[in-house]
């Protein structure tokens, strides 16, 4: 069998790496050991290796910054070191940088920190043309003057230190502080010997949430990338100091961020880190890879590079193959990373929402954040041989292709890094290619999202549940998120510049009650420094503190009380289920457990299911109301233009007549003035569309068109962002529900890149039941129990079920809680995927009434057998944590 390129990229031999942290632990203990025993390299021999591969990473190296790719990022290393050393000789009282006052500011604090260290880099960087800046004694002496007095005046009086966020004081300044060290050993030996033991003595006192000055793996806060960036320090504070005991350890520990999260069996109760189904959690709770998981791939990436030709992993070979211990088993791992969580998520070179938390309000585009997987890509592939080589170079060219905005490989952070992605791109004998298939179904459960992709699109889901934060605010950023996790949806399409309808603009401009796929009851919220006058509740005597757990758990990251949320994956198609449920604190709350000042909110209700397919994703939604009684607006979708593109909607209500009418299609939106056949959005500007086609089953829900004009400042979704007005057509298509009104039914598709000729080729298939209509596709039940679909043309039938009892959809007989798909092909082979959205249930059964059926294959834990009337098939999914089990049946 030919093995694909995602799956040799997947092949992770992550046990390997945990064996080898028992023996680096008694190493670091002074006990001796196999490795040590065997000729292993002298420790001062592993630290000079460490010195310069760092070095070579951050400041390049003789050969690559020789290469004339390389120029511009030379160029803006010593620029930016320019820049500071300007602000440092403009610095007035309590400042060290001109602009950046110290004293009761620790962002600024670290921000000092970080300009010492890009003004040391410059020093160090070697180049092809003189630089007075290069090994210049006076500009590091006066890098080193600045960490004396950052030190004796602002950071070294622990009784003073540790304000502000807990990250700056054991992770932030450490970075750049650790790295300064490492640039200047030479020169700090000369000029000030005892300054690094003193920082390094000062930064283990910081780690106030570690142990005796040291990692704690049983911290909440050293677990994830949090764990990488701290040990990654402590590595370089080892090798300048020569403390070959805080280096081993600080390898071992890393080492265990590198394993696959059981949830059933956490080590060391730590859920952060990627699951088995390519899911990325960090903070316990929040779908994080396109921030903490892009943080966690570069300093991955960067351990493999540091500890190249040492011995630390038990090699001394940076080679890496994949197999045997070592960095090559590290860097397997690493790639296993890069295929199942996040090349799914990467859609033509662009960042999907779902997964960066708080980082959407940032300015950033989707496109910057993929710069920085491309460029652990980059180095991965360098590390890689054979097949995973050409896969990995191959996906860096495939990104390059496919985005629509050009890469800036002065933004990656090493010149090798830069000179390498040279050449790649010119490796005329490496194809491109993507990492997975044009068609694919990713079922990212573990985190609840999911993504679903075709040629022309791709689709992204962002749910919530008792396991699955709704949403992460912190620190002033994303201040309105309320309902980012309650089935928001992103369609991406294929050809578009996806900043011009995603990003920051589209959290700008569309109002957070109205983002695409959300239920909300009609009200208006505050955001957190509106209700509390800080960025976080401040309530020290019932537990809230900037960086408390109760914090956490009620303002920055709150989970739902609801716990259906998942689906089954068949081949390329999928099923998702959605019981909406209030957040944490509301139930809180009304159990009398928080503060009479807390101020929560209630939700609406609905019960919704997506059904994913190929030229469609059919929606249905249950039970939508609310059961105290506000108006409830359900958003089928809303997309962003700019001012100027020449927008339309036009559509047919199902007696034939034109609506909206208005001509262009830019006017007399408002409500339908009744049942609706189909409507279509068209940006000519973009030259993109998106169909919407109404289905029977859904009710007499008539939706409301409405195109307006929109300017705000991107202020409004973080308070750091610049006071910049951003004005966008905004296209909203709702169904709203006044005050008191019973609970609905709806169902519609989402046809995306439609035309409207296939939009009124639906309108032959309404028709509610297995078999109705003349057309492909059919609702075949629409309830709180249990919503199904059934599409012809592809022979598929869909269902998910939400309650106790027997569920009936067509052919299908569901016991309880679950998700099915279950597809025919041409021989009459019967395929079938079972999941339990719940993850709580030990067995799912499913029946497929009719003739009786054999089982060709299956997954383990699927049991086939014959009953009166049909096949029933028995699912173990104790502790499959969402996964899709399959059979094949004749």
């Amino acid at each position: 069998m030919q093995l694909s390129r995602r799956t040799l990229l997947t092949m992770l031999p992550a046990s390997a790496l945990l064996a080898v942290a028992a023996p680096l632990r008694a190493r670091a203990a002074g006990r001796p050991t196999a490795t040590s025993a065997s000729g292993a390299a002298e420790p001062g021999a592993d630290h000079a290796a460490l010195l310069a591969n760092t070095v070579a990473i951050f400041a390049g190296t003789a050969e690559s910054n020789a290469r004339p790719e390389v120029a511009a990022k030379l160029a803006a290393i010593t620029s930016t070191a320019r820049t500071r050393l300007t602000a440092l000789d403009g610095a007035g009282p309590g400042e060290l940088f001109k602009g950046v006052a110290l004293g009761t500011s620790d962002a600024n604090l670290n921000t000092s920190y970080q300009y010492l260290y890009e003004i040391a880099l410059a020093t160090r960087t070697p180049g092809p043309a003189a630089s007075d800046l290069r090994d210049n004694v006076s500009v590091q002496r006066r890098v080193i003057d600045g960490l004396v007095l950052l030190h004796d005046t602002y950071y070294g009086d622990q009784s003073k230190g540790y304000y502000g966020n807990w990250f700056n004081w054991e992770i932030g300044i450490s970075a750049s502080v650790s790295r300064t060290l490492v640039l200047l050993k030479d020169e700090l030996a000369a000029h000030k010997p005892d300054l690094t033991a003193t920082y390094v003595s000062s930064m283990d006192a910081y780690l106030r949430n570690g142990k005796d000055g040291d990692v704690d793996l049983d911290s909440r806060f050293h677990t994830g990338a949090n764990l990488a960036d701290i040990t990654t320090n402590r590595i370089l504070q080892g090798a300048v100091t020569g403390d070959d005991a805080r280096v081993v350890k600080a390898v071992a520990d890393q080492l265990t961020v590198y394993a696959t999260v059981d949830p059933y069996n956490p080590r060391h109760g730590v859920t952060d880190g990627f699951y088995a189904d390519g899911s990325f959690i960090q903070h316990d709770s929040v779908a994080y890879t396109g921030s903490y998981g892009k943080v966690l791939l570069t300093r991955a990436v960067q351990t493999v590079k540091i500890l190249e030709g040492t011995d630390y992993l038990g090699t001394g070979n940076g080679a890496g193959t994949g197999t045997g211990s070592g960095t090559g088993d590290l860097v397997a791992v690493v790639r296993g990373w890069v295929a199942d969580g996040f090349a799914p998520l990467i859609f033509e070179g662009w960042m999907m929402e779902i997964v960066k938390g708080r980082g959407v309000s940032r300015t950033a585009t989707g496109y910057t954040d993929v710069a920085v997987v491309v460029e652990a890509v980059v180095d991965l592939s360098g590390h890689s041989t054979g097949a995973d080589a050409t896969a990995l170079q191959g996906y860096v060219k495939f990104v390059r292709q496919t985005s629509k905005a050009a890469l800036d490989p002065a933004v990656f952070v090493s010149p090798v890094s830069v000179a390498r992605y040279a050449d790649i791109l010119a490796d005329a004998s490496v194809p491109s290619a993507d990492l997975g298939d044009a068609e694919s179904h990713t079922a990212f459960n573990a985190m609840d999202k999911t993504v679903h992709r075709r040629p022309g699109y791709a689709f992204a889901l962002a749910r919530s549940s008792d396991r699955i934060s709704k949403y992460e605010y912190m620190s002033g950023e994303n201040l309105m998120p309320w309902f980012q996790g309650d089935g928001a949806h992103y369609l991406y399409l294929a050809g578009q510049d996806q900043t011009r309808s995603f990003g920051i603009d589209y959290y700008t401009t569309v109002s957070p009650y109205r983002l695409a796929g959300v239920t909300a009851p009609v009200e208006t919220r505050r955001t957190i420094p509106e209700l509390y006058g800080t960025a976080w509740y401040d309530n020290p005597e019932r537990g809230f503190t900037s960086s408390s757990e109760s914090q956490n758990t009620y303002v920055y990251f709150p989970r739902g009380t609801n716990s259906l949320s998942g689906g089954a994956r068949l081949g390329a198609y999928g099923a998702v289920g959605l019981v909406l449920g209030d957040d944490v604190a509301y139930a809180a709350k009304q159990a009398g457990e928080l503060p009479d000042d807390f101020v929560v909110h209630r939700n609406a209700t609905a019960t919704k299911s997506w059904f994913m397919l190929d030229d469609e994703i059919v929606v249905l939604a249950a039970g939508v109301g609310d059961a105290a009684g506000r108006a409830v607006t359900t958003t089928l979708d809303s997309r962003i233009a700019a001012a100027s593109d020449a927008v339309t909607v036009t559509g047919r209500l199902r007696d034939g007549a034109t609506w909206p009418r208005g001509g262009d299609g830019n006017a007399g939106g408002g409500t339908a003035p009744g049942p609706v056949a189909w409507l279509r959005y068209a940006d000519a500007g973009q030259g993109i569309a998106v169909g919407y086609v109404f289905l029977d089953g859904g009710g007499d829900s008539r939706p409301t068109v409405a195109l307006d004009t929109v300017t705000r400042s991107r202020r409004v979704v973080r308070t750091s962002n610049p006071d910049t007005p951003v004005t966008k057509r905004v296209f909203s298509l709702s169904v709203d529900q006044p005050a008191g009104a019973r609970p609905l039914s709806m169902a519609h598709a989402l046809v995306p890149n439609a035309t409207e000729r296939q939009l009124k080729a639906y309108g032959a298939g309404r028709g509610h039941g297995s078999g109705a209509g003349r057309g492909p596709l059919s609702v075949v039940a629409n309830t709180t129990r249990v919503q199904a679909v059934e599409h012809r043309g592809l022979s598929l039938l869909a269902a998910n079920t939400f309650t106790p009892g027997t569920h009936r959809a067509g052919l299908l007989s569901i016991d309880g809680a679950a998700s099915v798909l279950l597809r025919t092909s041409h021989d009459g082979t019967v395929s079938v995927a079972v999941c339990d959205p719940t993850m709580a249930r030990n067995t799912v059964s499913v029946t497929v009434r009719g003739r009786q059926l054999r089982a060709l294959s299956s997954d383990d834990g699927v049991r086939v057998r014959e009953v009166p009337g049909g096949t029933r098939i028995d699912v173990d999914t104790h502790q499959a944590h969402g996964r899709s089990l399959t059979a094949r049946l004749r």
